[in-house]
């Protein structure tokens, strides 16, 4: 039996769909972190666990923790992304046994509450590789092709030039430097050759002989910073690249490359690039990330330049990743609580 009820708030109406069994699970997170729409979580849910699993979709409000305690109470899996479930939270999900984030970070959970008690958490370890691997690619070509500065040129100054541009090589003329070499770098680095680029690139956890398969050299820090016309960055965060790219990285950028961050905010020092463009060492830059996620951008040093491109955290969506992200993360479960825990994407608690 399927029933749909709207539960009217304090402050706005809350949506709870339930879908009548033994089983209980929970979609829940602030309102702006959401889903448009539930219907892939839905049709996985029920396709796994059967037509009467119930599951109840809520917008978390922090205000509204004890409402939230009582939807988890007999909750069997949570499905969140940015809740804080802490040991306070824990304690008001007695039956929980699996909580799956619909995202790659998973620190809003206390592991060792969840390894004390044995209930599995599982991230999504990746959805987005080809679309932000896409959309590096969107940033390297229109930096080359100067479409900012036109666009910027056109709508600002109300001119029609096309002097006004970087006189750039072709793109299957240049040399593209990839730090971090992973899936997102690979997939990038893909997508470069095929445009004719000479790709290098710099990983000290690469599998060199699968480098060597796509036509990739690997180079030291030194060599990629010299002999790179485009730098694109897609490290992991951790301690040793922290601020990785600093003045001093900048000036030895000796080829006066056009760099790209789509990868860690926190990998690059923003007061130091910003002079690295006064200072020429750079031509421009694409920043689908910064230091902070949430910035002032009416006094950012890096707003309303001609030649640098900044978007909001916005590589990883497309309709096709928002549905990957949803399959992936709800299978999560299923396969959790249907005892098929080698099919779990991830796994970080079990």
């Amino acid at each position: 039996m399927h029933k749909t009820f709207i539960k009217e708030g304090s402050e706005e109406l809350i949506v709870i769909y339930l879908l009548w069994d033994n089983m209980k699970i929970v979609i829940s997170d602030y309102k702006d972190s959401m889903m448009p729409t539930h219907d892939v979580e839905l049709e996985v849910l029920k396709e796994g666990l059967g037509e009467d699993v119930e599951i109840v979709i809520y917008e978390y409000i922090d205000e509204k923790k004890e409402e939230f305690y009582e939807i988890i109470k007999d909750a069997d899996a949570l499905l969140t992304a940015f809740i804080q479930f802490n040991k306070e939270m824990f304690e008001h999900a007695p039956n929980i046994k699996v909580i799956s984030i619909n995202a790659t970070g998973y620190d809003n959970v206390d592991l060792s509450v969840a390894k004390s008690r044995h209930i599995g958490v599982c991230p999504v370890g990746e959805y987005c590789t080809i679309d932000v691997a896409e959309y590096t690619m969107s940033l390297i070509l229109s930096l080359v092709k100067n479409l900012k500065i036109y666009s910027y040129d056109v709508e600002k100054n109300h001119q029609w030039r096309y002097e006004v541009g970087e006189e750039n090589k072709r793109i299957q003329d240049l040399t593209l430097g990839i730090f971090g070499f992973g899936k997102i770098g690979k997939a990038v680095a893909k997508r470069a050759i095929a445009l004719g680029m000479r790709v290098l690139a710099c990983d000290p956890f690469v599998d060199k002989e699968e480098a060597v398969k796509l036509d990739v050299q690997i180079v030291d820090i030194e060599h990629l910073l010299q002999e790179a016309e485009v730098i694109t960055n897609h490290m992991n965060l951790n301690e040793s690249n922290y601020q990785f790219f600093d003045l001093d990285k900048f000036s030895q950028m000796t080829k006066k490359p056009y760099f790209i961050n789509t990868g860690r905010g926190a990998c690059v020092v923003e007061e130091d690039l910003s002079k690295a463009l006064a200072l020429g060492y750079i031509k421009g830059a694409g920043f689908d990330v910064l230091k902070d996620e949430h910035p002032d951008l009416a006094h950012h040093e890096l707003v309303n330049k001609d030649n640098v491109i900044i978007t909001p955290h916005a590589a990883f969506y497309t309709s096709s990743s928002i549905a990957e992200l949803q399959r992936i993360s709800t299978q999560n479960i299923v396969y959790y609580l249907t005892n098929q825990k080698n099919k779990v994407f991830k796994l970080v608690s079990d």
